[in-house]
């Protein structure tokens, strides 16, 4: 519990405490004016003998009454304060609330701007990697030498960006010719990828400009790696406006990459025990989790109510940050959410 939250818990036990005594003093000032009342009574009937007593009943009556009058005050004064203070640790409660939805909004935000400006360079290398010699020819004159001359080249490509699993060139009928990792994966060379939206959005893609993104997904022929493909198509003379001769499809290995940037994010020993960092396409599949769980698998159901970015809390604590993928340069993102999920604080005993 905070502090500013064990401030209105205090004052709400101060409140009950202070309503309990005040009851409790109005019960014995009642049942002293009763006994006054009664002594009263009897000194009355006592007549000269018990005028003293009479007196003294009197004063009796009149303390309790002043009693009666004081805890009145005490109990409106106290309530006014109590409510005050209540008011005031609340308020201190909300503005922390709002503090702490802000921060796992930025939170969330740095996480899908970083895979945008990753995902960015991906859209530019299979763009460059269309245009290459070895990619080209191999489209038009599918020779075993010149096959083997566009794996090898291939293989070479991978060989300097890690971070892919495999690359894949069909031509125009959808059938893979060649791929960088023929041992890795031998079922791809002789496939064919005809229906794949990747392969036939590149083919639809009206300049070596353009490209085509896909969300994440699992490929049976890459031994179910999760992948982010990427694809554009190859053109004649590697030339933007020239004539479409098949496509280029890439794999990025988006398991480890994805994983970097939701372990990554910049919590506290204590908030890592409590809280979920997540990315999510636009349909609220989760495509990655900090604690690896759901992946591909499991969707979540984010309020986002029509804004980009925001926070907000459900009934048992939980703080909700998101933000909505704002894309980079020319690459303008999948729809996709940063979301940072951070369960209620435990109470401290």
């Amino acid at each position: 519990m905070s502090q500013h939250e064990q401030i209105v818990e205090l004052s709400r036990r101060v409140g009950q405490i202070a309503e309990q005594k005040i009851s409790s003093i109005n019960s014995v000032t009642r049942e002293t004016k009763i006994l006054a009342l009664n002594a009263l009574i009897e000194a009355s009937r006592a007549g000269d003998a018990g005028r003293g007593f009479a007196v003294v009943a009197g004063e009796v009556k009149s303390v309790s009454e002043r009693i009666t009058d004081i805890a009145a005050k005490l109990s409106t004064e106290l309530a006014g304060s109590i409510v005050e203070l209540n008011a005031y640790g609340k308020g201190m409660i909300q503005e922390l609330a709002r503090a702490r939805g802000q921060r796992l909004t930025d939170l969330a935000l740095n996480m899908i701007e970083i895979i945008d400006r990753n995902l960015y360079e991906r859209s530019c290398d299979v763009r460059w990697w269309a245009t290459d010699t070895a990619v080209v020819d191999v489209l038009q004159d599918p020779t075993p030498d010149v096959i083997r001359h566009a794996c090898q080249r291939l293989g070479v490509i991978l060989g300097s960006y890690t971070v892919y699993i495999d690359l894949w060139v069909a031509d125009a009928m959808g059938n893979v010719v060649a791929n960088g990792r023929p041992v890795d994966y031998p079922g791809a060379r002789g496939s064919n990828v005809s229906q794949e939206a990747w392969f036939q959005g590149a083919m639809k893609t009206k300049s070596g400009e353009d490209y085509v993104a896909l969300d994440v997904t699992t490929i049976p022929l890459l031994k179910g790696k999760q992948v982010a493909t990427y694809a554009t198509a190859v053109r004649e003379g590697g030339r933007a406006d020239g004539k479409i001769l098949g496509a280029l499809g890439i794999y990025f290995d988006w398991g480890p990459q994805a994983a970097a940037v939701t372990h990554g994010v910049r919590l506290s020993a204590e908030e890592k025990e409590t809280t979920r960092c997540l990315l999510i396409d636009s349909k609220g599949r989760i495509i990655a989790a900090s604690d690896d769980q759901g992946i591909l698998s499991e969707s979540f159901s984010l309020d986002d109510t029509g804004e980009k970015a925001g926070f907000y809390s459900h009934s048992d604590g939980t703080l909700i940050g998101y933000s909505l993928t704002p894309g980079y340069e020319t690459y303008q993102g999948l729809g996709w959410y940063g979301v940072i999920v951070q369960k209620g604080r435990r109470q401290e005993r």
